[in-house]
């Protein structure tokens, strides 16, 4: 299938031995944008070919995380169900006679690049195995050794026009032959990635720029199998803050951590699609926003800073922006939802969704008021001045404007002490918003048991 047609058909390809990261959940996310920017098709492949280290349990892991930041897949697969098909592609190769088989031991491979270097050369192998005879192989074999097989690359200039590096090119006669089959006779990733691309219409391939060799060589491959290549992107990599390397510590984020962390999947998701683009990082409410935003050639080829700061205050902000009709639920599930006003009056002042349970603890349920020994007489001053009900956003102004003129006390000495007395915290939201959802018969507790609290104090 062409590159060139019509229907966009991407693939996200992880292998199941272990949670999804920040750098690949990056990779799947930048797939699926340009899949459903095009209408076309963002496909599900597990890598599971390392029988020894993948789990049924990291396949539906993966899964749970996917479908949690909302990266649905049109299709699913698995390359360990395709075993016959990739073995059925060694042994054409091997007839052709473009695989051939290696003997030579790890240690041996070694002091071959050791000497090459030595003599300035580039340490590339020395297709030694292409000498060997019948006689030879057979000799070797008794010794109880088993081949590797290598694929023979033709020496040509292989070319491509990356859509996020430019025009790319390597020269195949300074790249060493790729091994294609291990000794145990399982197969690395060039050989199945190549034939599952091809038999799935795969369009384009977008990862990192980690795998620019391996796209030259593979273009070969494909090309030796009658495939039209994909186009390809190779996404910079991401850094910590400071632009080093990312650190092991960010680099094992995992989707379940910054879910455990009460971050939201739109949060993560606008940060990730944003980095190492030209397009300024903003909260985005919903997937399908972001699609209608997203353009490949927006990346660039400097390397984008990964900061967990610059996700939490993405995160708040999306929060801030939160009509309540999208909280709704959420705040039932918590036992929070007080209602719209309730909502807009405390979403400002959220890092994290949870948060809400404590302001619906203030505003309805039971606070431990907090005060300070010289704000004995103010405090019973303003529950004295304590306006009847009913109340709404002015009864604040009207009730602190009463007590500066009778207290003389302004600025902070007048709000602090009703902000402890009534919420029990020294931050939070407008108390002119917050002071009709808790009530008069809770204000009224609150300042009394403030004002015996501060008088205790004073004693």
């Amino acid at each position: 299938m062409s590159a060139a047609m019509s229907t966009v058909r991407v693939r996200f390809a992880p292998s199941p031995t272990g949670r999804l990261h920040v750098g690949n959940v990056r990779t799947a996310l930048v797939n699926w944008l340009l899949a459903r920017r095009a209408g076309g098709v963002f496909v599900l492949r597990f890598d599971d070919t390392d029988t020894e280290r993948s789990r049924p349990e990291y396949v539906e892991a993966i899964r749970e995380d996917l479908r949690w930041l909302g990266l649905t897949w049109d299709e699913e697969a698995f390359q360990s169900a395709r075993a016959d098909r990739h073995a059925e592609v060694v042994e054409r190769l091997k007839a052709e006679g473009r695989l051939y088989a290696c003997y030579e031991t790890p240690e041996e491979l070694e002091y071959k690049r050791r000497r090459q270097r030595a003599l300035g050369r580039p340490p590339i192998y020395d297709r030694d195995g292409l000498t060997l005879t019948d006689e030879a192989r057979a000799k070797l074999e008794a010794e109880g050794r088993r081949p590797h097989w290598r694929l023979k690359l033709e020496h040509e200039d292989i070319r491509w026009d990356d859509l996020v590096r430019g025009p790319c090119h390597y020269d195949a006669a300074h790249l060493s032959d790729p091994v294609l089959v291990r000794e145990d006779g399982t197969l690395l990733y060039t050989l199945p990635s190549v034939v599952d691309d091809i038999d799935m219409g795969i369009t384009h391939v977008v990862r990192g720029e980690d795998h620019v060799v391996n796209t030259a060589v593979q273009i070969q491959v494909c090309r030796l199998l009658g495939g039209e290549p994909p186009a390809h992107a190779h996404l910079s990599l991401l850094t910590d803050a400071g632009g080093g390397g990312l650190s092991k510590r960010l680099g094992s984020l995992s989707v379940a951590d910054l879910r455990d962390d009460g971050l939201e999947p739109m949060a993560i998701n606008a940060l990730l699609a944003r980095l190492g683009t030209s397009d300024d990082i903003q909260p985005v409410a919903d997937m399908a926003a972001l699609a209608d935003g997203f353009d490949l050639t927006h990346f660039g080829r400097a390397a984008p800073k990964f900061d967990p700061a610059d996700l939490s205050r993405l995160n708040a902000r999306l929060l801030h922006d939160m009509p309540y009709e999208a909280a709704r639920d959420r705040l039932k599930a918590l036992r929070a939802d007080g209602g719209a006003v309730f909502w807009e009056a405390v979403r400002g002042n959220l890092e994290r969704f949870a948060d809400v349970s404590e302001w619906h603890a203030v505003a309805f349920g039971d606070v431990v008021p907090r005060a300070r020994a010289e704000d004995a007489g103010f405090l019973r001053a303003a529950l004295e001045a304590l306006p009847e009900e009913p109340w709404d956003a002015q009864t604040w102004g009207a009730w602190t404007g009463a007590l500066k003129a009778a207290t003389g006390r302004k600025g902070k000495g007048l709000f602090m002490p009703l902000r402890l007395a009534l919420t029990g915290l020294d931050h939070g939201p407008e108390l002119a918003a917050l002071l009709p959802l808790i009530g008069r018969a809770r204000a009224a507790d609150r300042l009394s048991r403030a004002a015996v609290a501060a008088e205790a104090a004073a004693r």
